[in-house]
């Protein structure tokens, strides 16, 4: 038998087709009825049938595997060059914009191999070789990729030799109108949901997700309304401080704190506050690095659950139910953990 390497199958593939078709010899031999043979060993009557003429015209010896119909286009090693050239970006090869498209990688695979390709022989390549066309995570331009991996290691032996616990900050901002999720409708007829007209934030929020080796993940938060006595509306560094005081009493340790670069944070009253305590050790995040902050997992969740297509009566039942999404998440410390999986971030006990 003989099958084609273009349909993707791999030598574990063919191997695998092969000892079904020895199984169906020896059911042969045996004499059962090709429609047993096809139910147990689950593959279509007609290829028993197939394998059966085979057998009766030459044997066992019919029924092995004589290889791909054809070597590859690309070998394996030229494969990994193509996923070098790949890595590099379209921008680099001249295209304007960083999608790679199947008849770009073909226009690729003939420039750099001088080798043809159609555009299903590309899609077919590329799935076999473990590629699939994927919507892309946006990063931004701007951000400082140098001294990142390696200050958050830096954070990890620190966190390590304290015994503290790793606690990210960032802070949020809420609406009366709220984002939209999918939601089931008939096909052809778009669903409507009502919400508020009116954008304008309602609400601020600043969170904590906390993390220690041997201990349960803990979510600590504080919220701000827009309409405060002093007019502000958004938090000040006394309301920062208030909140990281809080953590320390109910962690009952030392803190290694990572938040951004937001100006409240660098205050000159913040920066006198955290050289004061010896149990609380901070680090700001990389510019425009929002992918490392777990809290910004929290938010997702929240607004694709708590706060997802809803038309809020007034401010109070914004936090109403902004609170007890963060009071739900608080008891979900699978979430908390996925969230800092989704980092790409991991705590082991020591």
């Amino acid at each position: 038998m003989r099958y084609a390497q273009g349909g993707g199958l791999t030598d574990e593939r063919r191997a695998f087709r092969e000892k079904l078709r020895m199984e169906a010899c020896e059911r042969f031999v045996h004499g059962d009825e090709n429609a047993v043979i096809a139910r147990d060993l689950r593959v279509s009557v007609r290829s028993v049938q197939r394998w059966h003429r085979a057998w009766s015209q030459g044997g066992p010896r019919a029924l092995t595997s004589k290889g791909p119909a054809s070597l590859p286009l690309l070998s394996d090693e030229l494969f990994a060059v193509l996923e070098q050239e790949l890595a590099k970006g379209p921008v680099a090869r001249g295209w304007p914009d960083q999608t790679w498209t199947l008849s770009r990688i073909k226009t690729l695979i003939g420039r750099r191999f001088h080798k043809s390709y159609t555009v299903q022989g590309v899609a077919a390549l590329l799935k076999r070789h473990g590629w699939s066309c994927q919507v892309p995570a946006r990063r931004a331009v701007e951000r400082d990729g140098g001294g990142g991996e390696g200050d958050l290691a830096e954070r990890g032996r620190t966190v390590a030799a304290l015994g503290a616990w790793l606690v990210f900050e960032d802070e949020a901002g809420f609406s009366m109108t709220p984002p939209t999720t999918r939601t089931w409708s008939r096909r052809g007829h778009t669903p409507a949901v009502r919400v508020r007209g009116r954008s304008r934030r309602r609400l601020s929020v600043a969170a904590l997700a906390c993390y220690k080796p041997g201990e349960r993940s803990r979510l600590i938060y504080r919220s701000c309304p827009d309409a405060r006595p002093d007019g502000r509306k958004s938090f000040s560094w006394k309301d920062y401080r208030d909140l990281i005081q809080t953590a320390h009493q109910q962690l009952g340790g030392p803190i290694v704190l990572v938040w951004d670069n937001l100006n409240t944070h660098l205050t000159a009253g913040m920066r006198r506050y955290i050289a004061e305590r010896d149990w609380l050790t901070v680090y700001r995040l990389p510019p425009y690095t929002p992918d490392l902050n777990p809290v910004e997992g929290i938010w997702s969740v929240l607004r694709r659950t708590t706060t997802a297509n809803r038309a809020f009566a007034d401010p109070q039942d914004l936090i109403t139910a902004v609170r007890r999404g963060l009071r739900q998440l608080q008891y979900r410390h699978d979430v908390l953990d996925g969230c800092l999986t989704g980092t790409g971030l991991s705590l082991a006990s020591p």
